[in-house]
């Protein structure tokens, strides 16, 4: 599984973020590495400079084994909040369509 970052202007996308991102995905997602080929980070700040509530974006977009992608994205007050957010919406996400594929097999 391929982690991609992408960040905006306002978000300083540095290796030691990348790596900590990474690696929370990389464990946060382990049990669906099989269906997994690549996941796209995107952090954005809505507000740019100024200070704003749940200003912070994560989309992750995740690019499965013989399937569409999926995309989510989650909105909070800092970076780590918006990942981890997104990240649990993507579990669902998966678990979702892990369910539907053991329900047509």
């Amino acid at each position: 599984m391929i982690v991609q970052f992408n960040t905006d202007k306002n978000i300083d996308g540095d290796e030691k973020l990348q790596n900590y991102f990474t690696s929370q995905i990389e464990e946060e997602l382990e049990k669906y590495k099989s269906l997994i080929t690549r996941i796209e980070v995107h952090l954005s700040d809505e507000n740019g400079k100024k200070d704003g509530m749940n200003d912070l974006q994560c989309l992750l977009e995740a690019r499965l084994e013989a399937r569409q992608p999926i995309a989510v994205t989650n909105q909070a007050d800092t970076v780590e909040l918006a990942v981890s957010g997104a990240i649990d919406k993507l579990k669902n996400s998966l678990e979702t369509i892990l369910g539907r594929m053991q329900n047509h097999s």
